[in-house]
């Protein structure tokens, strides 16, 4: 298999692109045996997304000397397990489009939608039952974890109150569990027990660093686009959202008031949002991105800076905290 330079990373995920496709290839089942699972699976997972947790894998395995095939199994794993918990949360949040596109909850229904997850959960364990026992183990745990964490996160809607310990909690199993093990994996198959804890834990933090990005470009917008205020909608209490509400009795109250509704108008909504960001939450929140950045980055260990791959890890969470940098006084 060819791999290309070390830090060929464009050519490493072509080939996770490719394995997807071979893993999800259609024709290969009568429509009687699931046809319509896989096609559902293939509309979300294949030539969409950014492929970020297999290109950490990438990198991971770079640093420690992986062999190119168990570490493209375990890379496309990722994306198998990430994809599936997509496709579960699009039918808890009832989502109608993702990545530009309907959600397959949206075209063929809840019922396709939540078992072509599972479909993809097994796929993901099967690209991995030829390597170390360890990793279908570990792989059946973050998959745990990820579910505790996904019904914490709906059980905390509309919670104001919600201790920023839960919400921190809410985002290590969902986001930074998978990030974490992707490191994991990548170390085990190399046989290097001390890397797969220092790699866990820094995708643990990097993953905790994601979520709060993701909750304050909600609020704050990007480069290039307006603040969707999606969790305002949603009654999701992201971070910015707890920060400014338990800072700020007149607003915690206006959210309560507002949440206690069946539907709010895209006025009410942007009324809320603007008060969020106006509210100093999103400077707060930018410097626990940072602090998670960092409590990262000690993870991972000064050696990481002698490899390009393990520059290119540092480099990355160091973009990710900058992304999110929010002015004093700005809204």
């Amino acid at each position: 298999m060819a791999m290309g330079t070390a830090l060929d990373v464009a050519g490493f995920l072509s080939e996770v692109e490719q394995s997807l496709e071979a893993v999800l290839k259609e024709g290969t089942r009568p429509a009687e045996q699931g046809e319509t699972l896989v096609a559902a699976a293939r509309h979300l997972c294949l030539g969409a997304g950014k492929r970020a947790r297999p290109m950490l894998v990438r990198l991971f395995g770079t640093m420690v000397g992986t062999r190119p095939g168990p570490l493209l199994d375990a890379a496309v794993a990722t994306e198998l397990i990430h994809s599936a918990s997509l496709l579960h949360d699009d039918v808890v949040d009832s989502g109608m489009f993702r990545r530009g596109r309907p959600t397959v909850n949206a075209r063929w229904g809840n019922i396709v939608a939540v078992f072509s997850g599972d479909l993809l959960l097994v796929s993901a364990m099967r690209k991995l039952t030829a390597h170390d026992p360890r990793l279908v183990a570990s792989a059946v745990d973050v998959v745990e974890e990820m579910t505790r964490g996904a019904i914490a996160e709906v059980e905390a809607r509309g919670d104001l109150a919600l201790p920023l310990s839960q919400l921190r909690y809410i985002h290590e199993a969902k986001t930074g569990a998978l990030f974490g093990w992707g490191g994991k994996a990548a170390a085990l198959l190399a046989g290097d027990e001390q890397a797969a804890g220092r790699f866990d834990l820094f995708g643990r933090r990097l993953g905790i660093a994601f979520q709060i990005a993701d909750d304050i470009r909600d609020i704050a917008g990007t480069d290039e686009g307006k603040p969707q205020y999606a969790d305002v909608q949603s009654r999701t209490p992201s971070l910015p959202i707890l920060l400014a509400a338990q800072g700020d009795e007149s607003l915690r109250r206006k959210l309560r008031d507002a949440w206690a509704f069946s539907a709010l108008s895209p006025e009410k909504v942007k009324e809320l949002g603007n008060a969020v960001a106006a509210s100093g939450a999103l400077q707060s929140a930018s410097r626990m991105v940072e602090e998670e950045t960092s409590a990262a980055l000690a993870a991972l260990g000064p050696s990481a800076r002698e490899s390009d791959a393990g520059r290119e890890l540092i480099s990355w969470a160091e973009r990710l905290a900058a992304s999110v940098q929010v002015k004093k006084g700005a809204a």
